[in-house]
Protein backbone atom coordinates (compact mmCIF):
# COMPACT_ATOMS: atom_id res chain seq x y z
CA UNK A 1 0.00 0.00 0.00
CA UNK A 2 1.55 3.35 -0.97
CA UNK A 3 2.17 5.78 1.85
CA UNK A 4 -0.99 7.81 2.76
CA UNK A 5 -0.36 11.48 3.29
CA UNK A 6 -3.79 12.42 3.66
CA UNK A 7 -5.91 15.07 5.21
CA UNK A 8 -9.80 14.99 6.27
CA UNK A 9 -11.47 17.61 4.25
CA UNK A 10 -14.38 19.32 5.67
CA UNK A 11 -16.01 16.47 7.88
CA UNK A 12 -19.69 16.21 8.45
CA UNK A 13 -20.63 18.74 5.55
CA UNK A 14 -24.13 19.40 5.41
CA UNK A 15 -26.16 19.60 2.20
CA UNK A 16 -24.68 22.08 -1.06
CA UNK A 17 -21.67 22.47 1.20
CA UNK A 18 -18.91 20.25 -1.21
CA UNK A 19 -20.43 22.04 -5.05
CA UNK A 20 -19.58 25.71 -3.87
CA UNK A 21 -17.03 27.01 -5.93
CA UNK A 22 -15.18 27.62 -2.08
CA UNK A 23 -15.16 24.20 -1.49
CA UNK A 24 -13.17 23.32 -4.20
CA UNK A 25 -10.56 26.38 -3.57
CA UNK A 26 -10.07 25.26 -0.33
CA UNK A 27 -9.60 21.47 -1.37
CA UNK A 28 -7.03 22.95 -4.25
CA UNK A 29 -5.24 24.67 -1.48
CA UNK A 30 -5.40 21.73 1.00
CA UNK A 31 -3.27 19.67 -1.71
CA UNK A 32 -0.85 22.28 -2.79
CA UNK A 33 0.04 23.20 0.66
CA UNK A 34 0.06 20.44 2.47
CA UNK A 35 1.68 17.98 -0.15
CA UNK A 36 -1.67 15.72 0.27
CA UNK A 37 -1.66 12.75 -2.10
CA UNK A 38 -4.93 11.37 -0.40
CA UNK A 39 -7.93 13.15 0.66
CA UNK A 40 -10.55 11.73 3.39
CA UNK A 41 -14.64 12.81 2.91
CA UNK A 42 -16.81 11.91 5.89
CA UNK A 43 -20.50 11.83 4.99
CA UNK A 44 -22.69 12.95 7.63
CA UNK A 45 -25.96 10.72 8.99
CA UNK A 46 -27.63 11.01 12.55
CA UNK A 47 -29.79 9.18 15.39
CA UNK A 48 -31.29 10.87 17.87
CA UNK A 49 -29.81 9.51 21.18
CA UNK A 50 -26.95 6.66 21.69
CA UNK A 51 -29.70 4.62 22.18
CA UNK A 52 -32.29 4.97 18.75
CA UNK A 53 -32.31 2.16 16.44
CA UNK A 54 -32.80 4.29 13.26
CA UNK A 55 -30.00 6.04 11.44
CA UNK A 56 -31.11 8.78 8.93
CA UNK A 57 -29.56 11.55 5.90
CA UNK A 58 -31.55 14.37 5.36
CA UNK A 59 -30.28 18.12 4.69
CA UNK A 60 -27.32 17.57 7.08
CA UNK A 61 -25.89 14.60 4.86
CA UNK A 62 -24.31 15.59 1.50
CA UNK A 63 -26.52 13.58 -1.74
CA UNK A 64 -24.98 11.51 -3.92
CA UNK A 65 -24.54 13.90 -6.49
CA UNK A 66 -22.93 16.40 -4.58
CA UNK A 67 -20.33 13.82 -3.07
CA UNK A 68 -19.97 13.01 -6.98
CA UNK A 69 -19.17 16.06 -7.80
CA UNK A 70 -16.48 16.92 -5.10
CA UNK A 71 -14.85 13.13 -5.81
CA UNK A 72 -14.04 13.45 -9.00
CA UNK A 73 -13.20 16.55 -8.88
CA UNK A 74 -10.34 15.78 -6.17
CA UNK A 75 -9.73 11.87 -8.49
CA UNK A 76 -9.23 13.55 -12.16
CA UNK A 77 -8.37 17.35 -11.35
CA UNK A 78 -6.07 17.21 -8.45
CA UNK A 79 -4.99 13.43 -8.60
CA UNK A 80 -5.68 12.75 -4.97
CA UNK A 81 -6.42 9.15 -3.73
CA UNK A 82 -10.33 9.06 -1.87
CA UNK A 83 -11.29 7.27 0.69
CA UNK A 84 -15.39 7.81 2.22
CA UNK A 85 -16.08 7.34 5.59
CA UNK A 86 -19.84 7.47 6.60
CA UNK A 87 -19.95 8.19 9.90
CA UNK A 88 -23.07 8.27 12.55
CA UNK A 89 -23.45 10.99 15.25
CA UNK A 90 -26.22 11.73 17.46
CA UNK A 91 -28.50 14.81 17.36
CA UNK A 92 -27.87 15.39 20.88
CA UNK A 93 -24.44 15.52 21.05
CA UNK A 94 -23.81 12.53 22.64
CA UNK A 95 -20.40 10.99 21.26
CA UNK A 96 -21.35 8.27 18.96
CA UNK A 97 -18.42 6.01 21.19
CA UNK A 98 -21.37 5.79 23.43
CA UNK A 99 -23.97 4.54 21.15
CA UNK A 100 -24.93 0.94 23.27
CA UNK A 101 -27.45 -1.45 23.61
CA UNK A 102 -28.13 -4.15 26.33
CA UNK A 103 -26.41 -7.22 24.88
CA UNK A 104 -29.21 -9.76 25.24
CA UNK A 105 -32.49 -8.27 23.51
CA UNK A 106 -35.25 -6.94 25.87
CA UNK A 107 -39.06 -6.75 25.14
CA UNK A 108 -39.78 -3.11 24.46
CA UNK A 109 -36.15 -2.10 24.55
CA UNK A 110 -33.78 -0.86 21.85
CA UNK A 111 -31.81 -4.04 20.07
CA UNK A 112 -28.20 -3.94 18.79
CA UNK A 113 -30.18 -5.89 15.43
CA UNK A 114 -32.57 -3.36 14.60
CA UNK A 115 -29.27 -0.49 15.08
CA UNK A 116 -27.14 -2.31 12.67
CA UNK A 117 -29.92 -3.44 10.45
CA UNK A 118 -30.03 0.37 10.13
CA UNK A 119 -26.53 1.19 10.02
CA UNK A 120 -25.58 -1.36 7.12
CA UNK A 121 -28.25 0.25 4.87
CA UNK A 122 -26.72 3.72 5.70
CA UNK A 123 -23.39 1.81 5.09
CA UNK A 124 -24.14 0.02 2.14
CA UNK A 125 -25.85 3.35 0.11
CA UNK A 126 -22.09 4.85 0.62
CA UNK A 127 -20.10 1.95 -0.56
CA UNK A 128 -22.12 1.67 -3.83
CA UNK A 129 -20.93 5.73 -4.32
CA UNK A 130 -17.66 5.05 -3.77
CA UNK A 131 -17.28 1.73 -5.77
CA UNK A 132 -19.16 3.51 -8.87
CA UNK A 133 -16.35 6.60 -8.58
CA UNK A 134 -13.28 3.85 -7.68
CA UNK A 135 -12.72 5.40 -4.23
CA UNK A 136 -9.50 3.94 -3.43
CA UNK A 137 -10.43 2.62 0.26
CA UNK A 138 -13.98 2.28 2.48
CA UNK A 139 -14.00 2.60 6.25
CA UNK A 140 -17.41 1.65 7.58
CA UNK A 141 -17.41 3.34 10.58
CA UNK A 142 -15.02 5.62 12.99
CA UNK A 143 -14.74 5.70 16.65
CA UNK A 144 -17.80 2.94 17.65
CA UNK A 145 -16.21 1.88 20.49
CA UNK A 146 -18.94 0.38 22.19
CA UNK A 147 -20.45 -1.74 19.63
CA UNK A 148 -16.67 -2.94 18.37
CA UNK A 149 -17.13 -6.13 21.13
CA UNK A 150 -20.23 -6.78 18.74
CA UNK A 151 -17.95 -8.81 16.62
CA UNK A 152 -20.26 -11.36 14.76
CA UNK A 153 -22.45 -8.10 13.70
CA UNK A 154 -19.55 -6.06 12.48
CA UNK A 155 -18.32 -9.50 10.32
CA UNK A 156 -21.27 -9.31 8.63
CA UNK A 157 -21.24 -6.03 7.72
CA UNK A 158 -17.76 -5.91 6.27
CA UNK A 159 -19.13 -9.19 4.45
CA UNK A 160 -22.11 -7.62 2.96
CA UNK A 161 -19.77 -4.40 2.01
CA UNK A 162 -17.62 -6.99 0.00
CA UNK A 163 -21.05 -7.51 -2.10
CA UNK A 164 -21.11 -4.55 -3.53
CA UNK A 165 -17.53 -2.46 -2.91
CA UNK A 166 -14.19 -4.13 -4.21
CA UNK A 167 -11.34 -1.64 -3.01
CA UNK A 168 -9.92 -1.63 0.35
CA UNK A 169 -11.86 -1.99 3.30
CA UNK A 170 -10.58 -0.51 6.85
CA UNK A 171 -12.16 0.76 10.24
CA UNK A 172 -11.23 3.52 12.46
CA UNK A 173 -11.25 2.66 15.86
CA UNK A 174 -10.33 5.33 18.03
CA UNK A 175 -6.98 6.17 20.46
CA UNK A 176 -6.48 3.66 23.05
CA UNK A 177 -8.66 1.28 21.49
CA UNK A 178 -6.52 -0.92 18.63
CA UNK A 179 -5.72 -3.98 20.90
CA UNK A 180 -9.32 -4.19 21.56
CA UNK A 181 -10.67 -5.50 18.09
CA UNK A 182 -11.07 -9.15 17.87
CA UNK A 183 -11.87 -8.53 14.05
CA UNK A 184 -8.93 -6.95 12.50
CA UNK A 185 -8.63 -10.06 10.08
CA UNK A 186 -11.67 -9.18 8.19
CA UNK A 187 -10.72 -5.93 6.96
CA UNK A 188 -7.63 -5.22 4.86
CA UNK A 189 -6.21 -2.33 6.16
CA UNK A 190 -6.10 -1.18 10.44
CA UNK A 191 -6.74 2.15 11.60
CA UNK A 192 -7.49 4.28 14.28
CA UNK A 193 -7.22 8.12 15.42
CA UNK A 194 -4.17 8.94 16.74
CA UNK A 195 -4.91 11.86 19.22
CA UNK A 196 -1.81 10.85 21.93
CA UNK A 197 -0.89 13.04 23.98
CA UNK A 198 2.89 14.87 23.68
CA UNK A 199 5.39 12.76 25.75
CA UNK A 200 3.46 9.65 25.19
CA UNK A 201 4.30 8.56 21.41
CA UNK A 202 6.51 5.81 21.66
CA UNK A 203 5.13 4.11 24.43
CA UNK A 204 1.33 4.47 22.52
CA UNK A 205 3.18 3.34 19.03
CA UNK A 206 4.71 0.25 21.18
CA UNK A 207 1.55 -0.81 22.31
CA UNK A 208 0.02 -0.51 18.32
CA UNK A 209 2.75 -2.00 16.81
CA UNK A 210 1.73 -5.18 18.97
CA UNK A 211 -1.57 -5.38 17.48
CA UNK A 212 -0.04 -4.50 13.84
CA UNK A 213 2.02 -7.18 13.53
CA UNK A 214 -0.51 -9.80 15.20
CA UNK A 215 -2.27 -9.63 12.31
CA UNK A 216 0.09 -9.04 9.69
CA UNK A 217 -2.03 -6.23 8.65
CA UNK A 218 -1.12 -2.66 6.73
CA UNK A 219 -1.81 0.16 9.28
CA UNK A 220 -2.28 4.28 8.76
CA UNK A 221 -3.68 6.85 11.51
CA UNK A 222 -7.45 7.56 9.73
CA UNK A 223 -7.53 10.40 11.51
CA UNK A 224 -4.46 12.45 13.62
CA UNK A 225 -4.51 16.24 15.12
CA UNK A 226 -3.90 18.27 17.72
CA UNK A 227 -6.04 21.74 18.33
CA UNK A 228 -4.27 24.96 18.45
CA UNK A 229 -5.76 26.02 21.68
CA UNK A 230 -3.34 26.41 25.04
CA UNK A 231 -3.03 23.02 26.36
CA UNK A 232 -4.32 20.52 23.55
CA UNK A 233 -0.90 19.27 22.75
CA UNK A 234 -1.73 17.32 26.10
CA UNK A 235 -4.73 16.35 25.46
CA UNK A 236 -5.20 16.36 21.52
CA UNK A 237 -8.32 14.05 22.01
CA UNK A 238 -10.22 16.52 23.83
CA UNK A 239 -12.36 18.82 21.50
CA UNK A 240 -14.19 20.63 23.95
CA UNK A 241 -11.35 22.04 25.56
CA UNK A 242 -11.30 26.04 25.99
CA UNK A 243 -8.52 28.22 26.18
CA UNK A 244 -6.66 30.91 24.22
CA UNK A 245 -4.34 30.49 20.59
CA UNK A 246 -1.37 28.69 20.98
CA UNK A 247 -0.55 27.51 17.30
CA UNK A 248 3.03 26.82 18.28
CA UNK A 249 1.97 24.22 20.51
CA UNK A 250 0.16 22.74 17.65
CA UNK A 251 3.12 22.70 15.73
CA UNK A 252 5.13 21.34 18.49
CA UNK A 253 2.48 18.14 18.48
CA UNK A 254 3.12 17.67 14.85
CA UNK A 255 6.82 17.55 14.93
CA UNK A 256 6.66 15.20 17.86
CA UNK A 257 4.16 12.79 16.24
CA UNK A 258 5.67 12.96 12.88
CA UNK A 259 9.35 12.08 14.21
CA UNK A 260 7.88 8.90 16.29
CA UNK A 261 6.35 7.65 13.43
CA UNK A 262 8.94 8.16 11.03
CA UNK A 263 10.71 5.88 12.99
CA UNK A 264 8.18 2.90 12.60
CA UNK A 265 8.05 1.25 9.06
CA UNK A 266 4.93 -0.17 10.11
CA UNK A 267 2.64 2.94 9.68
CA UNK A 268 1.43 3.09 5.98
CA UNK A 269 0.38 6.68 6.62
CA UNK A 270 -1.33 9.24 8.35
CA UNK A 271 -4.76 11.26 7.50
CA UNK A 272 -4.58 14.89 9.50
CA UNK A 273 -7.70 16.55 10.99
CA UNK A 274 -8.68 18.29 9.47
CA UNK A 275 -9.07 20.82 6.91
CA UNK A 276 -11.88 23.84 6.21
CA UNK A 277 -14.38 24.18 3.74
CA UNK A 278 -13.75 27.61 3.72
CA UNK A 279 -10.55 29.21 3.85
CA UNK A 280 -9.86 32.01 6.67
CA UNK A 281 -7.44 34.78 6.66
CA UNK A 282 -3.94 34.30 7.87
CA UNK A 283 -4.74 37.24 10.09
CA UNK A 284 -7.31 35.24 11.90
CA UNK A 285 -5.63 32.30 12.83
CA UNK A 286 -5.90 33.18 16.48
CA UNK A 287 -10.08 33.12 16.06
CA UNK A 288 -9.91 29.75 14.78
CA UNK A 289 -8.38 27.57 17.32
CA UNK A 290 -9.68 24.19 16.58
CA UNK A 291 -7.96 21.38 14.31
CA UNK A 292 -7.07 23.37 11.74
CA UNK A 293 -3.72 23.89 10.56
CA UNK A 294 -4.39 26.41 7.43
CA UNK A 295 -1.93 28.72 7.81
CA UNK A 296 -0.78 27.96 11.39
CA UNK A 297 2.76 26.93 11.99
CA UNK A 298 2.24 23.35 11.87
CA UNK A 299 1.22 23.36 8.22
CA UNK A 300 5.01 23.92 6.93
CA UNK A 301 5.85 21.10 9.29
CA UNK A 302 2.98 18.78 7.68
CA UNK A 303 4.35 20.13 4.08
CA UNK A 304 7.66 18.97 4.93
CA UNK A 305 7.01 15.59 6.27
CA UNK A 306 4.51 14.80 3.29
CA UNK A 307 6.91 16.35 0.73
CA UNK A 308 9.44 13.32 2.34
CA UNK A 309 6.71 10.41 2.41
CA UNK A 310 5.08 11.01 -0.96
Amino acid sequence: MDYICGVTFAPFAPGKCLVTKEAKESLTAMKERTNANFVMFVPNALQDTPQSETITTGEESATREELTDIILFAKEELGLRVALKPTVNCKNGAWRAFINFFDEDVVCEPKWGNWFKSYTEFQLKFAEIAEDLGCEMFLPGCEMVMSERREDEWRKLISDLRGVYKGLISYNTDKYQEHNVKWWDAVDVISSSGYYPLGTWQEQLDRIEKVVKKYNKPFFFAESGCMSTEGSKFVPNNWCLEGGSDPDGQKEWYSEMFAACEKRDWINGICLWDWPIRLYKAKDIDKYIKYEFYEKPAEAVIKDYFGKKR
